[in-house]
């Protein structure tokens, strides 16, 4: 995915709400062994952008106009106004052909209604995490990490022991084995309860 970028010369907060007001956003790119390096984008163009699962998962090509110069970054943060649909600052790192990069990827879960917990048992499938924690070079850097869901049974949870990684990708959280859904009943409230809620009523 490619975005455009424009060099920002003038820093500090008042530079920052007078690019905000024309319509741009402050950013700034690090790492690789290079100097930090201020940029400003156009905001309407992040503000869709940010709404792509893509845009956070993926190496992106951001082309600085001013130098004719294209650089490989991943996205590593991003500042929302507390109230408004405005994005007030972007940080996005450099990444090296030949280095890994450790970052999340969200997960996709498939096949949940095919599945024997929803078809036989009637469960809800719960996503207790919807991203994971992986290391991989730029090049083998996953989208997203597919989840199948076809063989969960009722009561059955699936944890990340449970499936295998792309090639060349490794997880990189801090639990060794994290849940990542599960297959349960929601029983609701049962008829005698209902009964005794319904006397207290009348």
């Amino acid at each position: 995915m490619k975005f455009d970028a424009t060099l920002r010369s003038v820093h500090g907060t008042s530079a920052s709400r007078h690019l905000r007001h024309k319509g741009r956003i402050p950013a700034i790119v690090y790492g690789k062994n290079s100097s930090p390096l201020n940029i400003e984008l156009d905001h309407n163009y992040i503000y869709h952008a940010l709404r792509k699962e893509e845009f956070h998962s993926s190496v992106l090509s951001m082309n600085i106009l001013d130098s004719k110069k294209v650089e490989q970054v991943i996205l590593r943060s991003v500042q929302w106004h507390p109230y408004k649909q405005q994005v007030l600052h972007v940080d996005f790192q450099r990444v090296s052909a030949n280095q890994n990069i450790n970052t999340k990827v969200p997960l996709h879960f498939l096949n949940a209604e095919t599945s024997p917990a929803v078809k036989l048992g009637g469960a809800i499938i719960n996503h207790v995490i919807t991203e994971l924690e992986i290391s991989c070079l730029p090049a083998v850097l996953p989208p997203f990490i597919e989840i199948d869901l076809s063989n969960i049974e009722l009561g059955n949870s699936i944890h990340f022991s449970d499936i295998i990684l792309p090639a060349g990708v490794s997880y990189n959280g801090s639990d060794p084995d994290p849940l990542l859904a599960t297959a349960f009943v929601n029983e609701g409230v049962d008829d005698e309860d209902q009964k005794v809620e319904e006397d207290k009523s009348e």
